[in-house]
């Protein structure tokens, strides 16, 4: 588990991401570079794969979980398709150990500026969406439930 204090900012993390992504002058590259992040990602616990953790919207299928450790979001994500499961692992770099409220703050223009939303089909760009709101909403959930106690 990451310490607490090696946790970069959002920012920080979007910032190094696009520095990456510039390293390559072909997006057939950057399909590559997605799938290596997919191949690196830690498998959900297949329990967790339930229609309850499926984010709707995908035409993937996508599984995301999350819990809330002192402020603190971690997600856990899984996908039966290898661009959908780097794209996933994409956004996890950058929000998993967040506070919530960094998170709810974010524009994710990282996805813009890196070019992802506009060399996706028009579906996986969907899914992308549906992911993006997926990873919102779990933010506003746990912000809500922690005003409420």
């Amino acid at each position: 588990m990451i310490e607490i204090d090696q946790i970069r900012s959002i920012g920080e993390i979007e910032g190094e991401i696009v520095s990456e992504f510039s390293l390559f002058d072909e997006w057939l590259d950057k399909y590559e570079y997605l799938i290596g992040l997919g191949k690196e990602l830690e498998s959900i616990n297949e329990s967790d794969k339930t229609d309850d953790n499926l984010i709707r919207g995908c035409q993937s299928r996508v599984w995301l979980v999350c819990r809330n450790d002192g402020g603190r979001l971690w997600f856990g994500a899984d996908s039966d398709a290898v661009i959908t499961k780097g794209i996933i692992s994409l956004l996890l770099k950058v929000y998993n150990g967040q506070k919530y409220d960094d998170i709810i703050a974010s524009d994710f223009s990282f996805i813009e500026k890196i070019g992802l939303r506009e060399n996706l089909s028009p579906t996986r760009a969907n899914g992308l969406l549906s992911m993006i709101k997926q990873i919102k909403a779990y933010a506003l959930a746990y912000k809500e439930k922690e005003a409420q106690q």
